[in-house]
């Protein structure tokens, strides 16, 4: 039997960096042309949030929270689930997460958006410009094609930074905190599996949650 403390944090996962990045390729030839509509909903929260239009946030969060389910089942479940025993447990907060943001939508009074400019409204908007728009080329970083290239609204990193973001952004201060754990924790899940695995883009996830924190911590008027 081998010693073991001949084990390393990367043998701990049940998959390689090439199964991994193997699940996007398979993910987006299966939901085909699904991307085109979700690059298209992911810009329009750009604008509802870019407006600050109470009637658009009201619109496109429902259809952030479709997102969240969708990849919580279609992703984790049926793809990433099968070599990673620990996702499943992921999974139900992935729908907490949809819930959370379906509720809050329709609240009463519930979510409200500052149409001031300043450092943090900044922040949030360029993460979810970037999580849109550039986060689908990161493939590229990976040294992968565009056929595994992460979709905002169809898979998990782009929507956790997009919903950072929006979080960033929102009022009252306590609920965007609320809506902010979820993603952060799958961010820094993100971020522990690329690294084991070796791949280059392990701080995006981080950068990200730096981003969203300082953005939600500065003042908002």
């Amino acid at each position: 039997m081998s010693e073991w403390w001949t084990y390393r944090p990367a043998d701990l996962l049940m998959f390689s960096l090439r199964v991994y990045e193997r699940l996007f390729v398979l993910h987006n030839q299966t939901i085909w042309p699904a991307q085109w509509l979700a690059l298209a909903l992911g810009a329009g929260l750009l604008l509802a949030l870019w407006q600050s239009r109470a009637g658009w946030l009201r619109l496109f969060m429902p259809l952030l929270a479709a997102g969240w389910v969708f990849v919580a089942w279609a992703f984790l479940w049926q793809r990433y689930a099968p070599i990673n025993w620990g996702i499943r447990y992921v999974v139900p907060l992935f729908v907490l997460q949809a819930l959370l943001l379906l509720i809050l939508s329709r609240w009463r009074g519930g979510l409200a958006l500052s149409s001031r400019w300043q450092t943090s409204r900044a922040l949030g908007l360029a993460l979810v410009a970037y999580a849109v728009f550039l986060h689908p080329f990161s493939a590229l970083l990976h040294d992968r094609s565009l056929a595994g290239a992460e979709v905002v609204g169809l898979t998990p990193d782009p929507l956790a930074i997009a919903t950072l973001g929006a979080a960033a952004l929102v009022q009252p201060a306590r609920w965007g905190w609320a809506l902010m754990v979820v993603p952060l924790l799958w961010c820094l899940i993100s971020a522990a599996t690329l690294y084991l695995l070796g791949a280059p883009g392990a701080w995006l996830p981080l950068l990200a949650v730096a981003i969203a924190l300082a953005a939600r911590l500065m003042p908002h008027e």
